[in-house]
């Protein structure tokens, strides 16, 4: 279906963004950063939240609107009027030309999405994990087929890229990224009893279910471990973890000279939103081609926050937390494992918060699914593969009590 297409900016500044998970946690925090900055917002992509979808069509009036096909219907009656075309196809909003898009869809439906976007030469600011974490390589083809660019959203991974900005990557030591540590940081020893309700009580960030026990298991770090190897082009032992419970610095670079550079600032999301968005027009089109924002006015305005307070800084404890050496491992594999453990450790949390299985369970049963990974190249059509592979063999497992009995393998 062919679109208008929008003005990209030619000043340098941002003008227009598209928005992807617009409904979601980010997605409301990047509308937030718009309404701050007086940016308008071309277009939309939600899932099946039409109530508050409605409310942001009418307040920003985006051209293109994109919804879930089982609510195609009743999204365009509700927004009939409100001069939105609406359709059920998030890859061609994110093609549609605008300054920056915001991809904040989360899981595997976000690939497709980033890489419409990369090959229709777009700049965008990537919240969606999964692509760096599950499909690196194929992002950064991507990217170098249509002139695409990235910057990440997540505040550690921005806070890298700020610490990184205007300095050579050949001169880099360590990446260090920084973990509050979960609600379990401080016990109990035995996490084996601790259930659904404990794991979702983050001390730190309000968050999703998903993400909020992926925090409590370090998974969710893990996974950002693997993503920050992808972005800067680094191998997963240059990449080390802290725990530093009171989430002010987000990321720190240790140089070669023995020097380090960190990023820190307030537990607030739209402030690396927005540094993202303004970033993204000149970011990566490779691994590492790290380039600075022209900063805008502050949103929000953390002017008076105060640089007070104890800073505490702890080694992860692996051995009640065993998901983040499992990431470690399934990035050093490459090929399909990081699509496996993804992929199993959403089957793992869904699992958990059903009460189907045990916090501890999630590492057996992500430990389970690398031991049954086969080798085999990494492609678009062996990515589906794995992933539907590994989902039914993980949800196989979880009905068996997470039993002995051999899986097939998937083959690649």
């Amino acid at each position: 279906m062919k679109q208008e297409q929008q003005a990209q900016s030619t000043s340098g500044r941002v003008q227009s963004i598209t928005v992807l998970g617009s409904t979601g946690s980010i997605g409301t925090q990047a509308l937030d950063v718009a309404r701050g900055r007086g940016w308008r917002v071309a277009a939309l992509a939600a899932g099946s939240n039409l109530e508050r979808l409605e409310a942001q069509v009418r307040e920003f009036r985006p051209g293109l609107v994109s919804v879930q096909e089982n609510v195609l219907g009743e999204a365009r009656a509700r927004l009939s009027g409100l001069g939105a075309q609406v359709i059920a196809d998030p890859s061609e909003v994110a093609a549609q030309r605008t300054d920056v898009v915001v991809n904040a869809m989360s899981g595997l439906i976000g690939l497709a999405p980033t890489r419409a976007a990369l090959e229709a030469g777009q700049a965008v600011a990537l919240a969606t994990k999964e692509a760096m974490v599950t499909a690196a390589h194929l992002m950064w083809q991507a990217a170098a087929v249509g002139g695409g660019r990235v910057v990440p959203v997540d505040s550690e991974h921005t806070g890298m890229f700020q610490c990184l900005t205007g300095e050579d990557m050949a001169d880099v030591a360590e990446l260090i990224l920084t973990a509050s540590g979960g609600p379990f940081r401080l016990g109990p020893d035995d996490l084996s009893a601790v259930t659904p309700a404990q794991a979702l009580r983050h001390p730190s960030w309000s968050m999703g279910p998903k993400v909020t026990v992926d925090s409590a298991t370090l998974l969710n770090k893990g996974l950002e471990v693997m993503e920050c190897a992808s972005l800067y082009g680094l191998p997963l032992s240059q990449v080390g973890v802290v725990v530093h419970p009171q989430s002010i610095v987000h990321a720190a670079v240790r140089y070669r000279d023995g020097s380090l550079k960190a990023q820190f600032g307030p537990a607030d999301m739209r402030l690396p939103i927005a540094y993202a968005i303004d970033a993204a027009p000149t970011g990566m089109q490779r691994p590492g081609d790290v380039r600075g924002a022209r900063r805008g006015p502050e949103v929000p305005p953390h002017g008076s926050w105060p640089l007070l307070g104890d800073w505490e800084f702890r080694a992860p404890d692996l051995r009640r937390f065993p998901c983040l050496e499992l990431a470690y491992r399934a990035g050093n594999a490459g090929g399909l494992a990081p699509v496996v453990l993804n992929a199993a450790d959403e089957v793992a949390v869904d699992a958990f918060l059903a009460g189907q299985i045990g916090f501890m369970d999630i590492a057996r049963l992500i430990e389970r699914l690398l031991d049954e990974t086969p080798a085999g190249e990494l492609s678009w059509d062996s990515l589906d593969v794995a992933d539907t592979w590994a989902r039914a063999r993980a949800r196989e497992l979880c009905a068996q009590g997470l039993g002995n009995s051999t899986g097939s393998g998937v083959q690649a």
